[in-house]
Protein backbone atom coordinates (compact mmCIF):
# COMPACT_ATOMS: atom_id res chain seq x y z
CA UNK A 1 0.00 0.00 0.00
CA UNK A 2 1.65 3.18 -0.75
CA UNK A 3 1.55 6.55 1.71
CA UNK A 4 -0.87 8.22 -0.80
CA UNK A 5 -3.42 5.22 0.22
CA UNK A 6 -2.66 5.31 3.62
CA UNK A 7 -6.41 5.54 5.55
CA UNK A 8 -6.78 7.15 8.38
CA UNK A 9 -6.49 4.59 11.04
CA UNK A 10 -7.72 1.20 10.31
CA UNK A 11 -4.85 -0.93 12.10
CA UNK A 12 -5.30 -1.62 15.22
CA UNK A 13 -3.15 -0.33 18.36
CA UNK A 14 -1.87 -3.64 18.75
CA UNK A 15 -0.41 -3.76 15.61
CA UNK A 16 3.46 -4.00 14.83
CA UNK A 17 5.13 -0.39 13.87
CA UNK A 18 6.41 -2.00 10.66
CA UNK A 19 4.48 -0.30 7.84
CA UNK A 20 3.81 2.61 9.45
CA UNK A 21 5.44 5.81 8.25
CA UNK A 22 6.91 8.74 10.40
CA UNK A 23 4.79 11.34 10.60
CA UNK A 24 6.12 15.17 10.52
CA UNK A 25 4.46 18.11 11.41
CA UNK A 26 4.55 20.85 9.45
CA UNK A 27 5.71 21.13 5.75
CA UNK A 28 8.14 24.57 6.40
CA UNK A 29 11.95 24.21 5.01
CA UNK A 30 12.95 21.78 8.06
CA UNK A 31 9.89 19.64 7.89
CA UNK A 32 10.60 19.16 4.08
CA UNK A 33 14.07 18.49 4.99
CA UNK A 34 13.41 15.73 7.67
CA UNK A 35 11.02 14.00 4.74
CA UNK A 36 13.95 14.32 2.33
CA UNK A 37 15.95 12.88 4.55
CA UNK A 38 14.05 10.57 5.89
CA UNK A 39 13.05 9.25 2.09
CA UNK A 40 16.94 9.31 1.19
CA UNK A 41 17.30 6.49 3.67
CA UNK A 42 14.68 4.50 2.69
CA UNK A 43 12.04 5.53 5.80
CA UNK A 44 8.64 5.87 4.90
CA UNK A 45 7.46 9.17 5.66
CA UNK A 46 4.14 11.62 5.91
CA UNK A 47 3.93 15.44 5.91
CA UNK A 48 1.00 17.04 7.82
CA UNK A 49 1.12 20.92 6.74
CA UNK A 50 -1.70 23.20 8.48
CA UNK A 51 -1.33 25.44 5.35
CA UNK A 52 -2.55 24.88 1.83
CA UNK A 53 0.92 25.09 0.22
CA UNK A 54 4.58 24.51 1.50
CA UNK A 55 6.57 26.84 3.83
CA UNK A 56 2.29 28.38 4.63
CA UNK A 57 4.19 30.15 7.74
CA UNK A 58 7.04 31.81 5.82
CA UNK A 59 4.57 33.38 3.17
CA UNK A 60 3.34 35.39 6.35
CA UNK A 61 6.71 37.19 6.44
CA UNK A 62 6.85 36.60 2.62
CA UNK A 63 8.34 40.32 2.28
CA UNK A 64 10.80 40.16 4.32
CA UNK A 65 14.90 39.78 2.94
CA UNK A 66 16.50 36.98 4.52
CA UNK A 67 20.00 37.83 6.22
CA UNK A 68 21.46 34.31 4.98
CA UNK A 69 22.40 33.60 1.51
CA UNK A 70 21.04 30.70 -0.76
CA UNK A 71 24.19 28.68 0.30
CA UNK A 72 22.90 28.71 3.67
CA UNK A 73 19.73 27.89 3.04
CA UNK A 74 19.33 24.26 1.22
CA UNK A 75 19.27 21.48 3.06
CA UNK A 76 21.94 18.53 1.29
CA UNK A 77 19.24 15.88 0.78
CA UNK A 78 16.31 18.15 0.00
CA UNK A 79 18.95 19.86 -2.69
CA UNK A 80 19.47 15.98 -4.04
CA UNK A 81 15.84 15.43 -4.63
CA UNK A 82 15.98 18.63 -6.60
CA UNK A 83 18.33 18.12 -8.99
CA UNK A 84 16.71 14.73 -9.74
CA UNK A 85 14.15 17.34 -11.38
CA UNK A 86 16.34 19.45 -12.88
CA UNK A 87 16.10 22.58 -10.58
CA UNK A 88 18.26 25.33 -11.46
CA UNK A 89 19.25 26.47 -7.90
CA UNK A 90 19.42 30.25 -7.27
CA UNK A 91 23.21 32.47 -6.92
CA UNK A 92 24.25 30.89 -3.79
CA UNK A 93 25.59 34.10 -2.53
CA UNK A 94 22.20 36.42 -2.95
CA UNK A 95 19.78 36.78 -0.11
CA UNK A 96 15.85 35.86 -0.74
CA UNK A 97 13.24 36.99 0.04
CA UNK A 98 10.89 34.65 2.26
CA UNK A 99 8.15 34.52 -0.43
CA UNK A 100 11.28 33.98 -2.71
CA UNK A 101 12.62 30.90 -0.10
CA UNK A 102 8.79 29.04 -0.79
CA UNK A 103 8.42 30.09 -4.81
CA UNK A 104 11.99 28.73 -5.54
CA UNK A 105 12.98 26.23 -3.10
CA UNK A 106 10.39 24.95 -0.87
CA UNK A 107 7.17 24.92 -3.52
CA UNK A 108 9.52 23.30 -6.14
CA UNK A 109 11.06 20.19 -3.13
CA UNK A 110 7.46 19.82 -2.57
CA UNK A 111 6.34 19.10 -6.11
CA UNK A 112 8.86 16.77 -6.44
CA UNK A 113 7.84 12.98 -7.05
CA UNK A 114 9.15 11.91 -4.07
CA UNK A 115 7.34 14.00 -2.23
CA UNK A 116 3.77 15.61 -3.39
CA UNK A 117 2.49 12.28 -2.66
CA UNK A 118 3.49 12.31 1.02
CA UNK A 119 2.35 15.71 1.87
CA UNK A 120 -1.12 16.31 2.89
CA UNK A 121 -2.16 20.30 3.27
CA UNK A 122 -4.77 21.54 5.49
CA UNK A 123 -4.09 19.46 8.05
CA UNK A 124 -3.56 20.46 11.52
CA UNK A 125 -2.44 18.20 14.09
CA UNK A 126 -4.50 18.80 17.37
CA UNK A 127 -2.72 16.10 19.33
CA UNK A 128 -0.06 13.45 19.51
CA UNK A 129 -0.75 10.58 21.81
CA UNK A 130 0.15 6.94 21.76
CA UNK A 131 -2.51 4.85 20.10
CA UNK A 132 -4.93 3.67 23.41
CA UNK A 133 -2.41 5.17 25.78
CA UNK A 134 -2.14 8.05 27.82
CA UNK A 135 0.99 9.46 29.18
CA UNK A 136 0.22 7.74 32.59
CA UNK A 137 0.69 4.25 30.48
CA UNK A 138 4.11 2.61 30.22
CA UNK A 139 4.05 -1.12 29.53
CA UNK A 140 4.84 -1.52 25.73
CA UNK A 141 4.80 2.00 24.99
CA UNK A 142 7.92 1.71 22.60
CA UNK A 143 6.10 -0.69 20.36
CA UNK A 144 2.96 1.24 20.42
CA UNK A 145 1.94 3.30 17.34
CA UNK A 146 1.84 6.62 17.97
CA UNK A 147 -1.54 8.89 17.33
CA UNK A 148 -2.22 11.81 15.56
CA UNK A 149 -5.78 13.68 15.61
CA UNK A 150 -5.77 15.58 12.79
CA UNK A 151 -8.39 18.50 11.38
CA UNK A 152 -9.04 18.64 7.85
CA UNK A 153 -11.64 21.04 7.18
CA UNK A 154 -15.05 20.15 9.08
CA UNK A 155 -13.58 16.80 9.33
CA UNK A 156 -11.38 14.56 12.02
CA UNK A 157 -9.39 12.07 11.29
CA UNK A 158 -6.63 9.95 13.10
CA UNK A 159 -3.52 9.01 11.62
CA UNK A 160 -0.86 6.17 12.99
CA UNK A 161 2.87 6.48 13.01
CA UNK A 162 5.78 4.76 13.81
CA UNK A 163 7.71 8.05 14.71
CA UNK A 164 6.65 11.89 15.25
CA UNK A 165 8.90 14.80 14.22
CA UNK A 166 7.49 18.08 14.97
CA UNK A 167 8.39 20.77 13.18
CA UNK A 168 5.69 22.88 13.19
CA UNK A 169 7.53 26.09 14.22
CA UNK A 170 6.60 29.34 17.01
CA UNK A 171 5.61 31.66 14.20
CA UNK A 172 2.00 31.68 15.09
CA UNK A 173 2.83 31.89 18.86
CA UNK A 174 4.48 34.71 20.20
CA UNK A 175 5.60 35.97 23.29
CA UNK A 176 3.43 38.01 25.37
CA UNK A 177 4.11 41.66 25.47
CA UNK A 178 4.22 43.03 28.98
CA UNK A 179 6.92 41.81 31.17
CA UNK A 180 5.18 39.28 32.76
CA UNK A 181 4.88 37.89 29.49
CA UNK A 182 1.20 37.66 29.63
CA UNK A 183 -1.40 39.61 27.02
CA UNK A 184 -2.83 42.64 28.14
CA UNK A 185 -5.88 42.10 30.64
CA UNK A 186 -8.56 44.09 27.77
CA UNK A 187 -6.74 42.35 24.78
CA UNK A 188 -10.38 42.71 22.63
CA UNK A 189 -10.18 46.33 23.48
CA UNK A 190 -6.19 46.71 21.54
CA UNK A 191 -6.37 44.33 19.40
CA UNK A 192 -6.94 46.65 16.54
CA UNK A 193 -3.65 48.47 17.81
CA UNK A 194 -0.83 45.31 17.77
CA UNK A 195 0.98 44.02 14.89
CA UNK A 196 2.69 40.81 14.82
CA UNK A 197 6.68 40.70 14.57
CA UNK A 198 7.25 41.31 10.61
CA UNK A 199 4.49 43.83 9.08
CA UNK A 200 4.50 44.68 5.73
CA UNK A 201 4.70 48.45 6.15
CA UNK A 202 5.67 48.94 2.98
CA UNK A 203 3.32 47.08 1.03
CA UNK A 204 0.38 45.70 2.57
CA UNK A 205 0.00 47.31 5.86
CA UNK A 206 1.61 50.37 4.53
CA UNK A 207 -1.69 52.28 5.94
CA UNK A 208 -2.01 50.80 9.28
CA UNK A 209 1.61 52.73 10.02
CA UNK A 210 2.00 55.71 7.49
CA UNK A 211 1.33 59.45 9.60
CA UNK A 212 1.08 57.64 12.97
CA UNK A 213 3.43 56.90 15.75
CA UNK A 214 4.34 52.80 15.84
CA UNK A 215 6.13 51.43 18.99
CA UNK A 216 8.24 48.38 18.31
CA UNK A 217 9.02 46.11 21.34
CA UNK A 218 11.29 43.85 21.58
CA UNK A 219 15.65 43.68 21.10
CA UNK A 220 16.10 41.11 18.06
CA UNK A 221 16.62 41.41 14.46
CA UNK A 222 12.82 41.21 13.81
CA UNK A 223 12.45 44.46 15.55
CA UNK A 224 15.43 45.68 13.69
CA UNK A 225 13.73 45.16 10.29
CA UNK A 226 10.76 46.36 11.31
CA UNK A 227 12.65 49.42 12.50
CA UNK A 228 14.40 50.08 9.15
CA UNK A 229 11.06 49.70 7.17
CA UNK A 230 9.43 52.34 9.39
CA UNK A 231 12.18 54.58 8.94
CA UNK A 232 11.95 54.29 5.36
CA UNK A 233 7.97 54.77 5.38
CA UNK A 234 8.42 58.11 7.48
CA UNK A 235 10.80 59.42 4.94
CA UNK A 236 7.75 59.16 2.44
CA UNK A 237 5.60 60.45 4.57
CA UNK A 238 6.84 62.71 7.16
CA UNK A 239 3.56 62.55 9.90
CA UNK A 240 5.15 58.71 10.99
CA UNK A 241 7.00 58.54 13.70
CA UNK A 242 8.98 55.30 15.52
CA UNK A 243 9.88 54.61 19.05
CA UNK A 244 11.94 51.57 20.07
CA UNK A 245 10.97 49.67 23.64
CA UNK A 246 13.51 47.17 24.86
CA UNK A 247 13.69 45.70 28.44
CA UNK A 248 17.33 45.75 28.61
CA UNK A 249 19.76 48.65 28.79
CA UNK A 250 21.44 48.34 25.68
CA UNK A 251 20.16 46.62 22.21
CA UNK A 252 23.84 45.57 21.21
CA UNK A 253 22.86 42.13 20.77
CA UNK A 254 20.92 43.34 17.24
CA UNK A 255 23.24 45.93 16.65
CA UNK A 256 26.00 43.51 15.78
CA UNK A 257 29.16 43.88 14.17
CA UNK A 258 31.36 44.82 11.16
CA UNK A 259 32.62 41.47 11.75
CA UNK A 260 29.55 39.54 11.66
CA UNK A 261 30.56 36.60 8.52
CA UNK A 262 26.49 37.04 7.46
CA UNK A 263 27.10 40.30 6.14
CA UNK A 264 23.43 41.86 5.51
CA UNK A 265 22.71 40.37 9.61
CA UNK A 266 25.97 42.66 10.31
CA UNK A 267 24.36 45.54 7.89
CA UNK A 268 20.91 45.13 9.63
CA UNK A 269 22.52 45.60 12.82
CA UNK A 270 24.76 49.06 11.95
CA UNK A 271 21.61 50.76 9.96
CA UNK A 272 19.44 50.38 13.53
CA UNK A 273 22.78 51.68 15.22
CA UNK A 274 22.46 54.38 12.78
CA UNK A 275 18.93 55.09 13.16
CA UNK A 276 19.10 55.90 16.88
CA UNK A 277 22.32 57.75 16.85
CA UNK A 278 20.53 60.36 14.27
CA UNK A 279 17.32 60.95 15.97
CA UNK A 280 15.27 58.75 13.60
CA UNK A 281 14.25 56.03 16.52
CA UNK A 282 13.67 56.94 19.95
CA UNK A 283 15.06 54.21 21.67
CA UNK A 284 13.38 53.76 25.13
CA UNK A 285 15.43 51.43 27.21
CA UNK A 286 15.35 49.29 30.59
CA UNK A 287 11.50 49.53 29.95
CA UNK A 288 9.02 46.86 31.33
CA UNK A 289 5.38 46.69 29.90
CA UNK A 290 2.80 45.95 32.46
CA UNK A 291 -0.28 46.74 30.30
CA UNK A 292 -2.01 48.57 27.35
CA UNK A 293 -5.41 50.25 27.40
CA UNK A 294 -7.12 51.69 24.77
CA UNK A 295 -7.00 55.60 24.44
CA UNK A 296 -8.73 58.77 22.66
CA UNK A 297 -9.00 58.69 19.05
CA UNK A 298 -8.50 55.38 18.24
CA UNK A 299 -4.77 55.25 20.40
CA UNK A 300 -3.56 52.46 22.46
CA UNK A 301 -1.52 53.64 26.26
CA UNK A 302 1.30 51.00 26.92
CA UNK A 303 1.96 51.69 31.07
CA UNK A 304 5.02 50.41 32.77
CA UNK A 305 8.15 50.87 34.43
CA UNK A 306 11.24 52.94 33.17
CA UNK A 307 14.40 52.43 36.30
CA UNK A 308 11.55 51.89 38.37
CA UNK A 309 9.59 54.79 37.32
CA UNK A 310 6.12 54.19 36.38
CA UNK A 311 5.72 55.77 32.49
CA UNK A 312 3.31 55.70 30.23
CA UNK A 313 3.88 55.94 26.06
CA UNK A 314 0.50 56.87 24.08
CA UNK A 315 1.05 55.48 20.74
CA UNK A 316 -0.80 54.36 17.66
CA UNK A 317 0.29 51.22 16.71
CA UNK A 318 2.93 48.20 18.84
CA UNK A 319 4.80 45.91 17.15
CA UNK A 320 5.26 43.02 18.84
CA UNK A 321 8.97 41.75 18.17
CA UNK A 322 9.30 39.76 21.47
CA UNK A 323 9.87 36.58 20.11
CA UNK A 324 8.12 33.22 19.87
CA UNK A 325 7.22 30.22 22.18
CA UNK A 326 6.51 26.83 21.36
CA UNK A 327 2.94 25.74 21.24
CA UNK A 328 3.19 22.53 22.93
CA UNK A 329 -0.84 22.54 23.72
CA UNK A 330 -1.06 19.14 21.45
CA UNK A 331 1.57 17.29 23.28
CA UNK A 332 -0.07 16.72 26.62
CA UNK A 333 0.03 12.89 26.08
CA UNK A 334 3.54 12.70 25.27
CA UNK A 335 6.17 12.58 28.00
CA UNK A 336 8.92 15.60 27.43
CA UNK A 337 11.77 16.96 28.77
CA UNK A 338 11.31 20.42 28.53
CA UNK A 339 13.85 22.78 30.06
CA UNK A 340 12.26 25.33 32.83
CA UNK A 341 13.16 28.59 31.72
CA UNK A 342 13.46 28.30 27.49
CA UNK A 343 11.18 25.17 26.93
CA UNK A 344 13.50 23.47 24.71
CA UNK A 345 14.31 19.80 25.22
CA UNK A 346 16.33 19.71 28.30
CA UNK A 347 19.85 18.60 26.73
CA UNK A 348 19.63 21.40 24.14
CA UNK A 349 18.42 24.27 26.74
CA UNK A 350 22.42 24.61 28.20
CA UNK A 351 23.64 25.39 24.52
CA UNK A 352 20.78 28.26 23.55
CA UNK A 353 19.51 29.80 27.05
CA UNK A 354 20.19 33.42 26.27
CA UNK A 355 21.11 34.23 29.85
CA UNK A 356 23.85 31.42 29.85
CA UNK A 357 25.59 32.34 26.66
CA UNK A 358 25.02 36.19 26.07
CA UNK A 359 26.81 35.45 22.80
CA UNK A 360 25.01 33.05 21.00
CA UNK A 361 27.11 30.33 21.33
CA UNK A 362 25.57 27.38 19.30
CA UNK A 363 27.43 24.15 19.89
CA UNK A 364 27.01 21.82 17.01
CA UNK A 365 23.35 18.96 18.53
CA UNK A 366 21.53 16.61 17.14
CA UNK A 367 19.56 13.61 18.28
CA UNK A 368 21.32 13.20 21.50
CA UNK A 369 20.52 16.45 22.63
CA UNK A 370 16.91 16.34 21.16
CA UNK A 371 15.86 13.04 22.65
CA UNK A 372 12.39 13.05 25.08
CA UNK A 373 10.91 10.36 27.46
CA UNK A 374 8.75 9.36 24.61
CA UNK A 375 10.81 7.23 22.90
CA UNK A 376 10.80 8.03 18.67
CA UNK A 377 9.39 11.31 19.30
CA UNK A 378 11.48 14.94 18.34
CA UNK A 379 10.87 18.56 18.21
CA UNK A 380 13.14 20.20 15.73
CA UNK A 381 13.68 23.48 14.17
CA UNK A 382 12.83 26.53 15.39
CA UNK A 383 10.44 24.70 17.87
CA UNK A 384 13.06 22.65 19.49
CA UNK A 385 14.92 26.20 20.49
CA UNK A 386 11.55 26.65 22.53
CA UNK A 387 11.84 30.90 23.44
CA UNK A 388 15.45 30.61 22.75
CA UNK A 389 16.16 33.58 20.42
CA UNK A 390 18.72 31.80 18.20
CA UNK A 391 18.00 29.57 15.46
CA UNK A 392 19.62 29.24 11.91
CA UNK A 393 18.43 26.99 9.30
CA UNK A 394 21.34 25.53 9.09
CA UNK A 395 20.58 23.85 12.18
CA UNK A 396 17.42 22.64 11.72
CA UNK A 397 19.26 20.32 8.99
CA UNK A 398 21.54 18.97 10.94
CA UNK A 399 18.89 17.96 13.75
CA UNK A 400 16.69 16.22 11.29
CA UNK A 401 20.09 14.71 9.48
CA UNK A 402 21.03 12.99 12.85
CA UNK A 403 17.24 12.07 13.90
CA UNK A 404 16.67 10.64 10.62
CA UNK A 405 20.19 8.45 10.98
CA UNK A 406 18.84 7.59 13.74
CA UNK A 407 15.64 6.40 12.38
CA UNK A 408 17.02 4.35 10.15
CA UNK A 409 18.96 2.46 12.81
CA UNK A 410 22.37 3.79 11.94
CA UNK A 411 22.51 5.30 15.85
CA UNK A 412 26.43 5.83 14.93
CA UNK A 413 25.90 8.37 12.28
CA UNK A 414 23.32 10.35 13.96
CA UNK A 415 25.97 11.14 16.94
CA UNK A 416 28.23 12.28 14.53
CA UNK A 417 27.44 15.60 14.43
CA UNK A 418 28.77 18.58 12.84
CA UNK A 419 27.65 22.28 12.50
CA UNK A 420 29.61 25.14 11.12
CA UNK A 421 27.16 28.39 11.49
CA UNK A 422 28.75 32.11 10.37
CA UNK A 423 29.77 34.17 13.56
CA UNK A 424 28.56 37.34 14.77
CA UNK A 425 31.78 38.83 15.92
CA UNK A 426 30.14 40.52 19.09
CA UNK A 427 29.06 39.65 22.23
CA UNK A 428 25.80 41.02 23.80
CA UNK A 429 27.79 42.28 27.27
CA UNK A 430 29.22 45.14 25.24
CA UNK A 431 27.71 48.32 25.78
CA UNK A 432 26.32 50.88 23.80
CA UNK A 433 28.40 51.95 20.85
CA UNK A 434 31.04 49.19 21.22
CA UNK A 435 31.55 47.17 18.22
CA UNK A 436 32.65 43.63 20.32
CA UNK A 437 35.11 41.35 19.81
CA UNK A 438 34.73 38.11 18.25
CA UNK A 439 33.96 35.59 21.05
CA UNK A 440 31.67 33.58 19.47
CA UNK A 441 28.88 33.27 17.25
CA UNK A 442 25.08 33.75 16.98
CA UNK A 443 22.28 33.09 15.14
CA UNK A 444 18.76 34.37 14.51
CA UNK A 445 15.19 33.64 14.01
CA UNK A 446 15.19 36.42 11.19
CA UNK A 447 17.95 34.43 8.85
Amino acid sequence: MSIAELPSLTVPASHKLDGLPVVVIGAGPVGLAAAAQLLERGVETLVLEAGESAGASVLTWGHTRLFSPWQYLVDEAAGRLLDKSGWQAPAAKELPYGRELVEEYLQPLAATPELASRIRYGSTVTDVSRSGMDRTRSTGRSSTPFLLRVRRGGAVVEQLARAVIDTSGTYGTPNGLTASGLTPTDLDSVRQNISHALPDVLGADRARFAGKNTLVVGAGHSAANTLLKLAALARQDHGTTVSWAIRGTSPVRVFGSANDELEARGHLGSSARDLVRQGRVSLIDSFEIHDLHPAAGGRVLVEGLRRGEPVSIETDQVVNATGFRPNLDMLREIRLSLDEIVEAPRALAPLIDPNLHSCGTVDPHGVAELAHPEPNFFIAGMKSYGRAPTFLLLTGYEQVRSIADELAGNPGAARRVQLVLPETGVCSTASVGESGSACCNETSTSG
